[in-house]
C-alpha cells in the first residue's frame, strides 16, 4: 500500500528521466519545474538545500539530488526506486549505442547533433528558474564572484566543494536569515550504509589488485568495477570532471610505455569511440554518469554482446552505488544541522553559490560547444543558435513539454543522418 501511494511520484520521476537534458545544472531547472512547481513534492528552498548538500559530495550530483527527494518522501526504499527509475533509460540508451557503434561504422553521432544546442537552451531555462532565489544584493554579489571563480578553474575536481564552502561562509554576512520556526526532529544516521560503502570499497580494491598482480585471465570485470566504484567515491564536480578522469584511465594511460610493458591486459578504449560516447551522453536525457555504461560495454567489445551487456551493468553499479550510499548516509546529518540558526545563513550563501556555478557552467559549456562553429559555415552556426533559442523560448513561453522538444531535435538529427 505504501508503494501504491508513491506511484504518481515514481511516474513523474520516469517522465523526468526521459526529458531531463543539460546535465546537473539543466536538471536542476527541470526539477524545479516538475517537483516544486507542478507536484510540490518539495519547496524551492528544500530543493536548493538538497542540491547544495549534494554539491559538497563526490559522485553524480543530479542523481543524488533526485534520490534524496525520494528519500524525504518515503525513506530508503523509495530513494532506491527513484534512483533505478531515473538511471535506467539513460543506461539502456548508452549501452545500446556502445554495442551498436562497436559493431558498425555508422555515423550514429549525427542523430544527436541537435541535442547540444537544445541542452544549452535547457541550461538557460534552469538559470531563469533559480533567479527568484536571489533576494538580496549580497546574494547577487556571491553569484558573480563565485561564478567567475568557478569558470576560471572549471576543470579542477576540487573547485565545486571549495566554492560551496567559501560561498556558504560568505552567507554568514547576511543578517536577515533565521532558522525555521517549526522544531526539526533529529534524524539518526544509518551506519549500515557506511559499512556497506567502506566494505565494497575495500573488497573491490583488494580483489582488483589481486587480479592485476596474478594476471587473472578474466580480470577485466573486477578491474572495471573497482575503477568505477573509485570514481563514484572520489570524483567531485560531476560528469565534467568524471569524463576527463575516465579519458586518462582508459585512453591515455594504456598507451604509456610503463603500462605497455608491465600491464598489457589493462582495459583500453579507442579514443574516437570514447569521444563519441562523451558527446552522446551530453545529448541524451538522464544522468551524465551513464557514460559509465558506454565505457563498460566498450571495454568488453572483443568478447561479444553478452559480455558487453555484463560490462555495462558492472560499470553502472560501480559508478552509482557509492553516490547512493554516501548521499543517503550523510543526509540525516545534514538535516540535523538545520536545528541551528547559523545554518540558515550558510544556506543562503550556498544557494547563491549554486546559481553562480550554474551560470559559470552555461558560459563554459556554451564556449566549448560553439568553438567548432567558428570554422563552420554560417548556416551551421545560425541553425545551432536557432535551436538553442527556440528551446529556451518554448520552455519559457509555451506549454510544449520537454520530451516533445527532444523528439523534434531527434527528428532534425535523423534528417541530417539519412539525407
Amino acid at each position: 500500500m505504501t508503494l501504491i501511494r508513491h506511484i504518481p511520484f515514481l511516474k513523474a520521476v520516469f517522465n523526468y528521466s526521459i526529458s531531463a537534458f543539460g546535465g546537473p545544472q539543466g536538471h536542476l531547472g527541470m526539477m524545479m519545474n516538475t517537483f516544486v512547481e507542478k507536484r510540490k513534492d518539495v519547496s524551492d528552498k528544500e530543493l536548493m538545500d538538497i542540491y547544495a548538500f549534494c554539491q559538497l559530495l563526490p559522485g553524480a550530483t543530479s542523481t543524488q539530488t533526485l534520490t534524496l527527494i525520494g528519500y524525504k518522501r518515503g525513506g530508503i526504499n523509495l530513494a532506491l526506486l527513484t534512483l533505478l527509475i531515473w538511471m535506467v533509460p539513460a543506461v539502456i540508451i548508452m549501452t545500446a549505442l556502445s554495442i551498436f557503434i562497436s559493431n558498425s561504422d555508422s555515423e550514429i553521432h549525427k542523430l544527436f547533433g541537435f541535442m547540444q544546442p537544445m541542452a544549452l537552451g535547457f541550461l538557460a531555462f534552469a538559470a531563469l528558474k533559480t533567479k527568484k532565489l536571489l533576494k538580496t544584493k549580497f546574494s547577487r554579489i556571491i553569484v558573480l564572484v563565485f561564478g567567475v571563480f568557478t569558470f576560471l578553474f572549471f576543470k579542477s575536481p576540487w573547485i565545486f566543494p571549495i566554492v560551496m564552502v567559501l560561498g556558504s561562509l560568505c552567507g554568514l554576512l547576511i543578517k536577515n536569515e533565521s532558522a525555521p520556526q517549526n522544531p526539526i526532529k533529529k534524524r539518526k544516521l544509518n551506519w549500515i550504509l557506511f559499512v556497506l560503502f567502506a566494505g565494497f570499497f575495500i573488497t573491490a580494491a583488494s580483489i582488483s589488485e589481486t587480479a592485476r598482480k596474478e594476471n587473472w585471465e578474466n580480470r577485466a570485470p573486477y578491474n572495471l568495477f573497482e575503477n568505477m566504484y573509485r570514481f563514484g567515491s572520489f570524483v567531485f564536480g560531476g560528469a565534467d570532471v568524471l569524463i576527463p578522469v575516465m579519458y586518462e584511465q582508459y585512453v591515455v594511460r594504456p598507451e604509456t610505455e610503463r603500462i605497455k610493458t608491465s600491464n598489457q591486459n589493462v582495459i583500453k578504449i579507442n579514443r574516437e569511440e570514447f569521444l563519441t560516447g562523451a558527446g552522446i551522453v551530453r545529448a541524451i536525457p538522464g544522468p551524465a554518469f551513464s557514460i559509465s555504461s558506454f565505457i563498460g560495454a566498450a571495454s568488453m567489445q572483443n568478447k561479444g554482446i553478452v559480455y558487453q551487456i555484463q560490462g555495462a551493468l558492472i560499470a553502472t553499479i560501480g559508478i552509482f552505488l557509492p553516490s547512493f550510499l554516501i548521499g543517503v548516509f550523510l543526509f540525516p546529518l545534514w538535516e540535523n544541522l538545520h536545528r541551528y540558526k547559523i545554518l540558515a545563513r550558510l544556506l543562503t550563501g550556498m544557494n547563491a553559490t549554486v546559481v553562480g556555478i550554474m551560470l559559470a557552467s552555461i558560459v563554459y559549456l556554451t564556449r566549448d560547444t560553439i568553438a567548432p562553429l567558428r570554422t563552420a559555415p554560417n548556416s551551421d552556426a545560425l541553425l545551432f543558435f536557432s535551436v538553442m533559442s527556440a528551446t529556451f523560448f518554448m520552455l519559457v513561453y509555451t506549454k510544449v513539454r520537454a520530451p516533445f522538444i527532444a523528439a523534434g531535435c531527434l527528428a532534425l538529427g535523423m534528417i541530417d543522418l539519412f539525407f
